[in-house]
């Protein structure tokens, strides 16, 4: 079980990297944080390594279409205000039925990742000193991520190749289930007790790697089990407390089987994990700052975090596939809908969403300090000791 008390000082890591004025002192306001934003929200953005814990980047995941159209991450991610993203892909989106199919997909994804990078003139992130000298250089950075643990298929070798190719966050599971499951999906009747023997084997390899573990999609039990395990520091990096609704009650139907309660919201706060807090059910950036304050009034303000589940550029859909990732016209496409993209969450949204977002924190009556945790302090300091491998 991990240790939060004996491995961290909440206290000392945040006053460390992220106290407003020494950041400052640092890193003056680049000349695009201006223009019709307040100055006070200018400054907590330049002086916080802003991080979004779940963001979709689609790519191909076929040999023959790597690496896809052209994407302007380093423009959108400027644009957002975030330091760094944890860029994520999924390879269940469309069925699986061969062996060795995922691990395939999986590879492709990085390849496709590898060259868009190079197109922006971007790296990975692989442990915090990383994450502070990009931010130190303003310049944008990824975290690499996949969403469920389908390539694996049952051989745990696979992620020493994975953390070679710069893997340093694995969301455990995703919708469906793995060709060798490793828990149960929240989303799904359980059918395996919760994590499984093959899950267990592969949350210690991410602990002895250096690779952050996330539970987002883990049922009840799996979470439970996972938390008892591990070593390293874990996270739930895209949901929302059960409580926060929003207005839309069709919306509010679907997603409440992936929202979490307050019981197990501070289960995973006790044991250290820090929780997401999704756009979804958020009509405005005001809701979703009050998404964020209902459950910091749950777990406190150390255990909170940003993980909107959007997508910073445009979604890709292959030409072969009529279903694809549900993106624009085969061939892939930069298309915008309100919602989908992350610069665009909100209807008559004027800025990069991190910049609306801090906006929304202090008129929600959240401080300077508590905002720069909230943003990325937190995330910094679970991901410097989950990746200490």
């Amino acid at each position: 079980m991990f240790n939060k008390t004996n491995t961290w000082s909440r206290r000392g890591f945040i006053t460390a990297i992220a106290g407003t004025g020494t950041a400052m002192a640092l890193n003056p306001l680049p000349s695009w944080a201006f223009g019709g934003i307040d100055p006070k929200v200018a400054a907590i953005v330049a002086a916080t390594i802003g991080v979004d814990t779940h963001n979709h980047i689609d790519v191909p995941l076929d040999k023959a279409e790597i690496p896809g159209p052209n994407i302007d991450l380093a423009g959108e991610m400027k644009q957002s205000g975030f330091s760094a993203i944890c860029m994520t892909f999924a390879l269940d989106y469309q069925q699986l039925s061969k062996p060795g199919e995922a691990y395939e997909r999986f590879l492709n994804g990085l390849a496709s990742m590898d060259q868009q990078l190079a197109n922006n003139g971007m790296k990975r992130s692989l442990n915090l000193a990383d994450l502070q000298a990009a931010h130190n250089n303003k310049q944008p950075t990824v975290i690499q991520s996949v969403e469920g643990g389908h390539f694996l298929e049952g051989q745990i070798d696979r992620l020493a190749v994975a953390y070679a190719r710069g893997l340093r966050h694995l969301g455990l599971l995703h919708d469906s289930d793995a060709s060798v499951p490793l828990g149960d999906v929240y989303t799904n009747p359980p059918r395996w007790g919760g994590l499984t023997a093959f899950g267990a084997e592969v949350i210690r390899e991410c602990n002895k790697l250096g690779i952050l573990v996330d539970l987002t999609h883990c049922d009840t039990a799996t979470v439970a089990a996972a938390l008892k395990l591990s070593t390293k520091p874990v996270m739930f990096s895209h949901t929302g407390l059960d409580t926060q609704l929003g207005h839309n009650t069709n919306m509010a139907n679907m997603m409440k089987p992936r929202l979490i309660g307050k019981t197990e919201a501070k289960l995973l706060a006790d044991e250290g994990a820090i929780i997401g807090v999704w756009t979804h059910l958020a009509d405005s950036a005001l809701d979703y700052a009050q998404n964020i304050r209902a459950l910091v009034d749950v777990v406190g303000v150390d255990q909170v975090c940003i993980g909107t589940d959007t997508k910073l550029t445009g979604s890709y859909r292959s030409p072969k596939d009529k279903g694809g990732f549900g993106g624009p016209p085969p061939g892939g496409g930069q298309g915008r809908r309100i919602g989908d993209r992350t610069n665009q969450t909100w209807e008559g949204q004027q800025v990069g969403f991190f910049y609306a977002v801090v906006d929304a924190l202090l008129k929600t009556g959240f401080t300077a300090d508590e905002i720069t945790k909230i943003g990325g302090g937190n995330f910094c300091r679970v991901f410097g000791a989950a990746t200490n491998g």
